[in-house]
């Protein structure tokens, strides 16, 4: 159920423990072959698919488009909002579908921004409401769902997510490939091992990549995307199911 399109009456005769799907994404450069709202259109055509699948077992928010895109901003056309303010918005989504009495909230990134301004701000409304055993709140990466070896199956060059990446460009190249620029000759940009990890390091996309894409898209295909897109729907939908069997109270239940 898109709540966009209901009535407010219908909303309120939905059952509390219905989920509650807040898309989040971001509009940001792409490196120099995809379009700046990438992101928020495969997010949306992920989203697309799970309501196609759970029906009227979830509602889904309209996809908030502005993330948390600052390291982004050397690069023209990123919009972005500061990770505080980032934190705060999403504190409010959150209340007010908790104001309208829904338990069970889960917020579905597309943007690898969001993740950590995602998760304090589902740490601070856990805190804000902890004397409430009723509350699951979540937020996640669509990709960080996806079965690794399922993954590995799927004749991908990387092994996980990049930017403007072999993962992000065959998705966008099933979903508008007009919107794709010229892939053949593009290097690939993949940042060295980093000398300094496990410890978690700062850094901004110039950094990493000039052109501003980070992996293979050279490596791109229409099929490729088609498969990427079917396993991240099954994943999500997957984690939909959890969260609709799980029995209101307990850690595991």
């Amino acid at each position: 159920m898109q709540i966009a399109e209901m009535k407010w009456p219908e909303v309120q005769g939905l059952s509390k423990d219905t989920p509650i799907v807040i898309p989040i994404a971001a509009l940001e450069q792409h490196g120099r072959h995809l379009p700046l709202f990438t992101d928020s259109m495969l997010l949306g055509e992920i989203v697309r698919r799970t309501a196609e699948h759970v029906g009227d077992r979830a509602v889904f928010a309209p996809l908030f488009w502005l993330g948390n895109s600052d390291h982004h901003l050397e690069f023209s056309g990123t919009l972005s909002v500061r990770p505080r303010v980032y934190i705060d918005v999403l504190n409010d989504l959150a209340e007010s579908f908790l104001h309208h009495g829904f338990k069970r909230l889960i917020f579905l990134n597309g943007h690898g921004g969001n993740d950590v301004p995602g998760r304090q701000a589902t740490f601070e409304i856990r805190q804000r409401h902890r004397d409430r055993d009723d509350l699951l709140l979540l937020l996640v990466s669509y990709w960080h769902l996806a079965d690794p070896t399922r993954l590995a199956g799927l004749g991908l060059r990387q092994s996980e997510m990049g930017h403007a990446c072999e993962y992000e460009t065959s998705m966008i190249l099933r979903l508008a490939p007009n919107l794709v620029g010229e892939i053949a000759l593009l290097e690939p940009v993949v940042a060295a091992e980093d000398p300094f990890a496990p410890a978690a390091r700062a850094w901004i996309t110039k950094d990493r990549s000039a052109p501003g894409h980070i992996g293979y898209p050279a490596e791109a295909t229409p099929e490729k995307g088609e498969a990427l897109f079917k396993l991240f729907t099954a994943s999500v939908v997957g984690l939909l199911k959890r969260v609709i069997a799980w029995n209101g109270r307990d850690w595991y239940g």
